[in-house]
């Protein structure tokens, strides 16, 4: 991580009785592409409008670029926030949209044309300036709002569930036009999601959240492979869970067999007796006939079948154990998909799992 740009210590935030922030402490970097992930209700969107001002805490320290933020009002602070809904002034055409903050900025007519200009041409809506904003679709809105946004030059860009409004493939359009953008203009973007493939395709880091408290901040390579929690484990993406028994360096797993252990897969620290053990669908592999492997292998039967076109996933029960797990097979050329009861060979590795104490 670059040098800390906002740093969060133990900030607490009461509505009432209710605690919906406890303790946060975190620091974000110059130029980071940090996201807040969690379910609904986890105290992500009111950590965000507190880093913007919007939020009073209750206790701590929010400082942004070292200045503490306490009784700094939002307009006054080095951000600017993409609200969920975009915001958009439906009577102003797309040009007034942009420059609306700009319009007590000491700047001459001619500067300001000039800024909105630039601002369109950066989110890819250079034509655009004359069009009416209720003409545009939900994907140039967006992209209106961060355009908007970004026209006044923040340090810090604040994105509150920014593309939830799109359909899936729109989103994933503007997750890459999102990353491109934050890497040209080279700001702070913080962005709140409940969505976990849109947080582990953007980010840098991502703090999973739950219940106003931080479970685990980490990059999204190893949020992924080595979550800290059967929880977190559980909410990032799909993981197989098999009951096992730790013991004197390995790990007896029901359908696999017993593996060896290493300090590593056990990343919310040293787990002895029974446990459960987390493997990610694609880290076990369905041996089709006449293949053969390197890996360790067992048997199971086929219990259900879901296509996907590129991707079929198979549930399958293994020898030993009550739960089916899934597998992920990518779904190649001369590669027959497989029937509901047919009896097959897996493939797994025991350098995949995660242990977590039960």
């Amino acid at each position: 991580m670059t040098a800390p740009l906002i740093t969060l210590r133990d900030v607490n935030k009461y509505y009432g009785d209710y605690h919906a922030l406890r303790g946060i402490s975190a620091e974000i970097g110059a130029g980071e592409f940090f996201s807040l992930l969690g379910p609904s209700g986890c105290g992500k969107t009111t950590l965000l409008r507190a880093i913007a001002g919007f939020e009073e805490i209750s206790s701590g320290v929010i400082t942004l670029s070292g200045g503490d933020m306490a009784g700094v009002p939002p307009n006054e602070r080095p951000t600017n926030m993409v609200f969920q809904s975009y915001a958009i002034f439906p009577h102003l055409t797309v040009a007034q949209n942009v420059g609306f903050g700009l319009r007590r900025a000491a700047m001459s007519a001619a500067e300001k044309t000039r800024a909105i200009g630039e601002a369109l041409d950066m989110v890819g809506l250079g034509q655009y300036g004359s069009r009416a904003a209720h003409a545009l679709s939900g994907g140039q809105r967006q992209r209106v709002a961060l355009a908007r946004a970004l026209i006044l030059k923040p340090k810090v860009l604040l994105l509150d569930e920014p593309l939830s409004a799109l359909d899936r493939k729109k989103r994933e359009e503007m997750q890459v036009e999102l990353i491109k953008l934050q890497r040209d203009v080279g700001i702070t973007f913080i962005l709140v999601t409940h969505d976990q493939e849109e947080a582990l395709v953007m980010s840098d880091r991502i703090a999973v959240m739950f219940e106003g408290e931080i479970a685990q901040l980490d990059d999204p390579e190893v949020l992924y492979r080595r979550p800290n929690s059967r929880r977190v484990a559980d909410f990032i993406g799909v993981m197989n869970f098999l009951p096992g028994r730790v013991q004197e360096g390995s790990v007896e797993v029901a359908g696999l067999g017993t593996a060896p252990l290493e300090t590593g897969q056990m990343p919310g620290g040293a787990v002895s007796g029974d446990c459960e053990v987390g493997l990610r669908p694609e880290t076990l592999s369905i041996l089709f006939e006449g293949e053969t492997t390197r890996a360790r292998e067992t048997e199971g039967v086929i219990d259900e079948v879901v296509y996907y076109g590129d991707m079929t996933y198979y549930d399958v029960r293994l020898d030993g154990s009550a739960a089916p797990v899934r597998i992920s097979m990518r779904n190649v050329v001369g590669r027959e998909v497989l029937a509901v009861g047919a009896r097959t060979r897996v493939a797994w590795d025991p350098r995949a799992m995660v242990v977590f104490g039960a």
